[in-house]
């Protein structure tokens, strides 16, 4: 118990028990005095004391009060000071916790830019690659002119010993024309008296004449049915296998592809090398690829294209550049890349026709889109898809092993002229009509071409196909 409270406490019974108690039953009377004197009167009582002892005890209380209300107003500055303190701390708290994030977004950017650097070394890599592929290239076309050159060389050395042998039979001929000259002035001198004889023989061979005219002219009519005969016979008769894919390998162009458009991580550059061969309607030459042959896609996504260029190179003639790309109306999975005729004489590679007798053959030549193979293959019409024919896998597997029928290889009749191209592994698309169903302008800036719904659509004509035909 507090010692002030107790000490009122005591104080206040005391002055109970001093209020309550009697103090004329407790002492005898006393016999009268006589006044006090006014100091005595004055003089100090106990209850006096008491007040005089209470008002002491008041004072203390009020100094313990006192002291106890410091040490409250201590223990509020302390207190004050404390949360003082507490909010430094949160204070220090969040700047802390912004610089983590800070320090977060500055993880995230180096990844970011650990990531592009990746994509960058990757490219690079992809560079370096070509680079080495076009120094291959350079050095076996390098070598092949050479070869060339060995080889005009030695037909120089041939035909200069064919200008010698040449000389020297003229200078025999020259010898053989003086001999000729002294023989005819010995004849001259003979025909004179040869005269009379030869005006008699003269009627003879007049009639000689116009036997050999008739002759001739029925000669000439043979040689006539002759040459019919022979170009007829060369026409149904089927060219070998082995001479297609060589005048194939004589002819292919490259061409190679590149586009730019903008993706989620960065640019996107894309970049392509094709070969094939050219083909003409009859009114214009173009270059027919299959469009996965391209950097296009039908039905990607990613956004549209911003940039396209395509570039026809072939061994021995200068770049030339396609204008416009066509997607056909016979298939959208067809492309034709026209040609000026200025460009494919540059270039001096054959133009095939389209094959005016598709059907004349059974059996056509399926040369690889790349060149890596070939081989004859048979094919069927198909009444439900006039427009396509169905090529015999089997067979074409059986006869030539691991090598089999894909999108983008070209089909040769066997007359020499071009059939068609492989839509997929087992249908080829027969090409009669290179009229274009969407064309897309090639070049620096295709911003405005929209080019993502132009491969939509054709990408819903094909899947509007047949099952078997997509």
């Amino acid at each position: 118990m507090n010692k002030t409270l107790l000490l009122i406490i005591c104080d206040f019974l005391l002055l109970n028990l001093l209020a309550l108690t009697r103090w004329e039953k407790a002492e005898p009377p006393q016999a009268t005095r006589t006044p006090v004197p006014e100091l005595a009167a004055n003089a100090v009582t106990k209850e006096q004391d008491l007040v005089e002892t209470m008002r002491q005890s008041l004072a203390d209380e009020q100094g313990r009060r006192d002291e106890l209300a410091q040490r409250l107003s201590a223990a509020d500055a302390a207190l004050a000071a404390r949360e003082q303190s507490l909010t430094q701390l949160q204070s220090e708290r969040a700047r802390l916790a912004e610089e983590r994030n800070a320090v977060s977004a500055r993880l995230a950017d180096t990844q970011r830019a650990v990531t592009d650097l990746s994509q960058k070394v990757g490219a690079a890599t992809q560079e370096a690659t070509m680079t080495r592929d076009q120094l291959a290239q350079l050095q076996r076309e390098l070598a092949e002119k050479q070869a060339e050159a060995t080889r005009q060389q030695q037909a120089l050395a041939d035909r200069e010993k064919q200008l010698g042998d040449i000389q020297r039979q003229n200078q025999v001929l020259t010898m053989a024309v003086v001999v000729a000259e002294q023989e005819k002035k010995s004849l001259r001198e003979t025909a004179d008296a040869l005269k009379a004889q030869v005006q008699q023989e003269r009627s003879d061979r007049l009639k000689v004449q116009e036997t050999t005219t008739q002759l001739a002219q029925g000669v000439g009519q043979l040689a006539e049915k002759s040459v019919e005969l022979t170009r007829e016979i060369r026409d149904q008769r089927p060219i070998n296998a082995n001479v297609l894919y060589s005048e194939f390998l004589a002819n292919r162009v490259t061409a190679a592809f590149a586009a730019t458009r903008r993706g989620f991580l960065g640019p996107v550059n894309r970049t392509r090398e094709s070969q094939t061969v050219l083909a003409s309607d009859g009114r214009q030459v173009f270059a027919l690829l299959h469009v996965a042959d391209t950097v296009f896609s039908l039905g990607e996504a990613g956004g549209d294209w911003e940039s396209a260029t395509v570039e026809f190179s072939r061994s021995g003639a200068g770049p030339s550049r396609a204008a416009v790309l066509q997607f056909l109306a016979h298939d959208p999975r067809i492309v034709a890349l026209p040609l000026e005729l200025g460009q494919a004489t540059v270039l001096g590679a054959k133009v095939y026709a389209l094959a005016v007798d598709p059907f004349k053959f059974p059996e056509a030549v399926l040369i690889d889109g790349n060149g890596r193979g070939y081989g004859e293959v048979a094919f069927k019409l198909d009444p439900a898809e006039p427009r396509f024919v169905r090529v015999d896998n089997r067979l074409f597997k059986r006869l030539f092993g691991d090598f089999a029928p894909k999108r983008g290889d070209l089909v040769l009749a066997k007359t020499g002229e071009l059939l068609g191209i492989m839509v997929n592994s087992d249908y080829c698309a027969v090409l009669k009509d290179l009229s274009a169903a969407k064309t897309l302008t090639m070049g620096r800036d295709l911003r405005g071409a929209a080019t993502t719904a132009l491969f939509d659509e054709l990408n819903n004509r094909v899947l509007a196909l047949p099952l078997k035909l997509q």
